[in-house]
């Protein structure tokens, strides 16, 4: 595991914690499963991205 020093801004600590009392979650839990669910969303846009692309290139050569 690795140790990460982490500045958010007040508002959204403010309401991190606010969340996290309410569910009764280590922060850390709940910031560690926020990040692995925002990598799960980027990978997703990423492979849409590259998908995109590969797909012009396919049509192109199916044109000719």
């Amino acid at each position: 595991m690795k140790i990460l020093s982490l500045k958010l801004d007040d508002k959204t600590f403010d309401e991190t914690e606010e969340i996290t009392s309410k569910l009764n979650l280590d922060r850390n839990q709940y910031i560690n499963e926020a990040v692995r669910i925002y990598n799960l969303y980027n990978k997703k846009k990423l492979l849409k991205k590259q998908l995109h692309k590969e797909s012009k290139i396919t049509r192109k050569d199916s044109m000719e």
